[in-house]
């Protein structure tokens, strides 16, 4: 039986399972080439466990402006539709594949919300 997301230690587990989806998704790998150095992706990894204990749990462990790597990104590498679609569709499964709960769809529900405003925003800044 599948429990809910309780600590930091299930949301390294998910953040980390995410990052293999993507990494092996030929359409999204690109977007996260940068972190095939096993170094950087633990450190990568380690500032989303803080943003997602922050999200979920409010920790307070993340003070940084996540809105402006992915800024910085689509200005290197537009994100289409599609990108979104299967991103959230790896967190998606990510998700339950490993958990049931309240927490879990707390946070599935937050990545909707995430994905919906990166995608208004840089769709904003690809106008200007």
């Amino acid at each position: 039986m599948k429990k809910d997301i309780e600590n930091r230690e299930d949301i390294y587990l998910f953040v980390k399972e995410f990052y293999v989806k993507l990494l092996n998704d030929e359409v999204m790998h690109h977007f996260f080439a940068a972190f095939t150095n096993s170094e950087l992706l633990e450190k990568h990894l380690q500032i989303l466990v803080d943003f997602w204990d922050n999200i979920l749990f409010y920790s307070g462990t993340y003070q940084r402006n996540a809105m402006k790597p992915h800024l910085d990104l689509q200005a290197k590498k537009p994100f289409k539709a599609e990108h979104f679609k299967l991103w959230l569709l790896h967190f998606n499964n990510t998700i339950d594949e490993h958990f049931k709960g309240e927490i879990a769809h707390a946070a599935k529900s937050r990545a909707l919300s995430i994905a919906t405003v990166i995608q208004i925003k840089t769709a904003e800044l690809g106008k200007q």
